[in-house]
């Protein structure tokens, strides 16, 4: 998200389906009643927001999603307007700085389950394989990973998406100040985390569990 919105002909979004997500769920998740009372909460303002006009004439309407929070009452009909790209992660990764926040997880947390069946959703839906990026890639070489990301959706790449400034934004999210501590020091991608670490005890069949979705994803990565 830092990466797309240094480019000027764009437009970020931060998880716009956050605050419904909460309130339908439930989720004791940190800044819960903050999250609702700032942001929309009615999923079908939100959809018919992210498939209109381009705030502030931009060109390119970044969107970040998080697959979980993509409910099942949610119709997916106006999804069709979009272009898909799927990020992912490593299981281990995920897992291990999801628990540094949040101690209690299950898989539909994590997002694979979701995101396994939007990919395949959309594959069917367009008859072809959506761009599929793995964090590691873009961090082991962020210009040839954008570049290669850019060209699948039909945009120039930029020098501008390797580097930004450090702090917070006017786009980010109220939850910012829970999650983004790392984020906002940020100046562009830095070295990648270890999948080394440890799960712990008890967390290893989620991890295993995620790892097939993961590896359900990530033969189609842009490499």
């Amino acid at each position: 998200m830092r990466s797309w919105g240094n480019r000027p002909d764009t437009f970020v979004c931060d998880e716009p389906l956050y605050a419904h997500y909460l309130r339908a769920t439930g989720a004791d998740h940190p800044g819960r009643e903050e999250v609702i009372a700032a942001h929309e909460s009615d999923w079908r303002k939100v959809a018919a927001w992210l498939t209109g006009p381009t705030p502030e004439g931009k060109r390119i309407f970044y969107q970040k999603h998080m697959t979980h929070h993509l409910l099942p009452g949610i119709d997916r009909g106006w999804m069709e307007a979009l272009t898909h790209v799927f990020l992912i992660r490593h299981p281990r990764e995920v897992i291990v700085s999801y628990l540094k926040k949040n101690p209690h997880m299950e898989s539909n947390d994590t997002g694979f389950p979701q995101q396994a069946a939007l990919f395949d959703w959309v594959r069917q839906r367009r008859g072809r394989t959506p761009p599929v990026v793995d964090a590691a890639d873009i961090l082991a070489d962020p210009r040839r990973t954008l570049t290669q990301l850019c060209a699948a959706v039909g945009v120039p790449f930029l020098d501008a998406m390797l580097a930004w400034p450090p702090g917070p934004r006017a786009t980010d999210g109220v939850w910012a100040k829970h999650w983004y501590a790392e984020v906002e020091r940020s100046t562009g991608f830095g070295p990648r985390a270890t999948r080394d670490d440890p799960v712990p005890p008890g967390f290893e069949p989620l991890l295993a569990g995620c790892m097939a979705l993961y590896q359900h994803l990530h033969p189609h990565r842009l490499r």
